[in-house]
């Protein structure tokens, strides 16, 4: 079966053909997209923000990355979990990010999620484990190759969704993994495929 591989780009590189041509997008695939991420906040933050691109396509959230930021305290959960009904009010009237009473109450209710589960393990281990601690190097020739979910980030999901995480389903949990780098789901003509393949075999995070 045919299918969309990767694409020459003006440069001359070869990339997955999601970004396009948006510059901003072009930057967050050859930089962040796919880099294994092992910083418990920042997983956190990506994992509210993959929360908020529910319905939404992930450059909307690119483009409001540093307001989501200022308004969510950095994403640092601790101050998050103690956010009010007039840091609600607050948000709920914040033009920078999406404004959408669930998701901002469930972004809440994560951070308090959050630092439950840190009472026990860090949140990066949290995750990594299903994994084993390792990259799963997926070897994807075409766009149409790559799955929505799979039976990890359906497990990952019902492991956050137990513990009080909300808009964490297994499709969004898949989008995470990718851009987090537990996955190395760039395809095999990508420039950064390779690239993402060595930085995953130079760390590896305990089991």
């Amino acid at each position: 079966m045919s299918g969309r591989a990767a694409v020459e780009g003006p440069d001359g590189k070869f990339r997955c053909i999601w970004p396009g041509a948006d510059p901003l997008y072009l930057a967050y695939h050859d930089t962040e997209w796919g880099v294994p991420e092992y910083d418990s906040r920042a997983l956190f933050e990506k994992l509210i923000l993959d929360g908020f691109q529910a319905g939404l396509a992930w450059i909307t959230i690119l483009r409001k990355r540093d307001s989501f930021r200022s308004a969510f305290a950095g994403f640092e959960p601790e101050a998050i979990a103690r956010f009010s009904e007039t840091d609600i009010r607050r948000l709920l009237g914040d033009a920078g990010i999406i404004r959408h009473r669930g998701k901002i109450e469930g972004a809440i209710k994560s951070a308090r999620a959050y630092l439950e589960i840190r009472e026990r393990r860090e949140f990066s281990d949290f995750l990594w484990r299903h994994l084993d601690g390792r990259v799963l190097q997926n070897a994807f020739r075409t766009h149409e190759e790559v799955p929505t979910e799979t039976a990890v980030s359906k497990a990952i999901s019902k492991e956050l969704k137990a513990a009080g995480f909300t808009f964490c389903g297994p499709t969004i949990v898949y989008a995470f993994m990718e851009a987090c780098g537990l996955v190395n789901d760039h395809l095999t003509g990508c420039f950064r495929y390779e690239e993402c393949a060595v930085l995953a075999r130079d760390t590896r995070v305990p089991a």
